[in-house]
């Protein structure tokens, strides 16, 4: 399979923001992307918009291949898990996610007809707050399809990979070499450090913020990151996102 994170000559991004209204308003019939990431910290080598970066890229790189129309990300999510001790995290609330999500969601619809969305999430943290806001919209606006989807998980194989040093994975091997990938000039490798110790979240009976379980605000090890494993990623992802898309297209309820 040719990488896509080589330029790509075939085929643009069409970003909602980027496009006249009455050109939005033409897509009636798209499949819709809405990137959802967080601002947090991600330890001392990753840039604290990770997430945000890594979930608008991937709608970036299945709008080339597809024509689906992506919406502007969700750039702060819900991360209390990191809680107020490291610099660089900015949450919303959960219920406030759960609104903007719903919220955004609707006027694209109200707006153009649009009735197709896929949510790509990029931070577990966000997972409740976007159930949330697709359970208002499944319930009260049954004409609109939408589904969630969390990158990471988007094949077996892929969920293998990024975990592989630790369940509780985060500025860690895969999600670095992603980052080496996609966003090289935002890692910074001279201050690239692995977690202090193993995986302290196994076996926990309450939850807890970061500072409780990490002391640099990294789980895994991010020193065994290269590009081309995160190339090797993105593309499994691509390839799965674009699937999803085209599923996407022409899906109808089991029973209508």
């Amino acid at each position: 399979m040719t990488s896509v994170v080589r330029p790509v000559t075939d085929g643009r991004v069409i970003r909602w923001d980027e496009l006249p209204g009455p050109e939005v308003g033409a897509r009636s019939g798209s499949v819709a992307l809405l990137p959802v990431g967080a601002t947090e910290q991600h330890g001392p080598h990753l840039p604290t918009g990770t997430d945000t970066i890594i979930a608008t890229w991937l709608c970036g790189r299945a709008s080339m291949a597809t024509g689906a129309i992506v919406l502007p990300a969700v750039p702060v999510g819900c991360s209390y898990g990191h809680g107020r001790e490291m610099p660089g995290t900015l949450s919303l609330t959960p219920e406030l996610l759960a609104d903007t999500v719903h919220t955004q969601i609707l006027w694209a619809y109200q707006t153009t007809g649009i009735r197709r969305f896929l949510v790509i999430n990029a931070h577990i943290g966000n997972a409740a707050s976007l159930s949330v806001a697709t359970d208002h919209l499944r319930l009260e606006h049954p004409e609109l399809q939408v589904g969630v989807h969390d990158w990471a998980r988007m094949t077996e194989p892929l969920w293998s990979d990024l975990v592989s040093d630790g369940d509780d994975w985060h500025a860690n091997r895969g999600e670095t070499a992603v980052m080496l990938a996609i966003a090289p000039d935002l890692v910074r490798t001279d201050l690239m450090v692995d977690a202090d110790d193993e995986d302290r979240t196994r076996g926990l009976v309450f939850r807890y913020t970061a500072r409780s379980l990490s002391r640099n605000g990294v789980t895994g090890k991010p020193s065994e990151a290269t590009p081309e494993l995160g190339r090797k990623l993105v593309d499994e992802a691509v390839e799965a996102l674009v699937a999803l898309v085209e599923r996407a297209r022409t899906e109808e309820p089991p029973l209508s």
